[in-house]
């Protein structure tokens, strides 16, 4: 049987970690991507120490010549790749909107809109020659336009521009690949509030239960759904 190879970026901490970690757990090729060489080591032996054996590939999303790089290592390595999971983002600005300027909102798009687009092009190659190509977008609840104006959540949402406009526009990606490329398997997750760095730790849920819907989008059969937008309580409001 051939062992299924994944790729999970932004996976040194938090949510990709998790990630890496439990996919490995099921037996899989982890490759734990992520843009800090040393950063990416620590967490390479802190998961051996776990008994996790994962590789490492130094992966900027950021940067033309890092996903070539990367994706250049997976083909020597591997020669193909089963589940790409763009998980890399950046929480950007919290400023309110008013007084937010352009530039305040570049890095934000570049990661978490332009990276997952860069990623997705470069690795397409390696994903074509699976037998069963997925793909997992790791959008956000503040990315659903269902959920930012429902009146429950008004002020419990902070007012800023960038992280929740990059994960709408990240859902919308979702929705086009799935539609494009229909032998490929394409759904964006919603983790839910998770505790991580991102958030200062102030989440309610755990990592476990924060990558229970990556994981299982992550798996999900060549017959399952595509295009979706999912939690780990079911579907998803857009």
């Amino acid at each position: 049987m051939t062992t299924t190879t994944a790729l999970v970026t932004g996976a040194n901490k938090g949510l990709g970690r998790e990630t890496v970690r439990r996919l490995a757990g099921l037996g899989w090729e982890v490759f734990l991507a992520a843009r800090d060489p040393a950063r990416g080591a620590e967490t390479l032996a802190e998961l051996a120490e776990e008994g996790v054996r994962v590789r490492f590939v130094t992966l900027d999303v950021t940067s033309d010549e890092s996903v070539t790089a990367a994706a250049d290592a997976v083909r020597a390595s591997a020669g193909h790749l089963d589940v790409l999971i763009n998980n890399a983002a950046v929480g950007g600005p919290r400023t309110h909107p008013a007084d937010t300027r352009v530039d305040e909102l570049r890095e934000v798009f570049e990661t978490n809109v332009f990276g997952p687009v860069r990623v997705t092009h470069a690795f397409l190659p390696l994903l074509r020659a699976s037998g069963h190509p997925r793909i997992v977008m790791v959008s956000s609840g503040m990315g659903s336009i269902a959920t930012v104006t429902d009146p429950r959540w008004k002020d419990l949402l902070p007012p800023a521009l960038g992280y929740p406009t990059t994960k709408a526009a990240l859902n919308m990606l979702t929705t086009r690949y799935a539609a494009a490329l229909p032998e490929i398997r394409i759904n964006a997750v919603d983790p839910g509030y998770t505790a991580t760095d991102l958030n200062g730790h102030t989440g309610f849920q755990s990592v476990v239960e924060g990558t229970d819907a990556i994981v299982e989008l992550a798996c999900v059969d060549p017959g399952g759904p595509t295009g979706g937008f999912f939690d780990r309580n079911g579907t998803a409001s857009w």
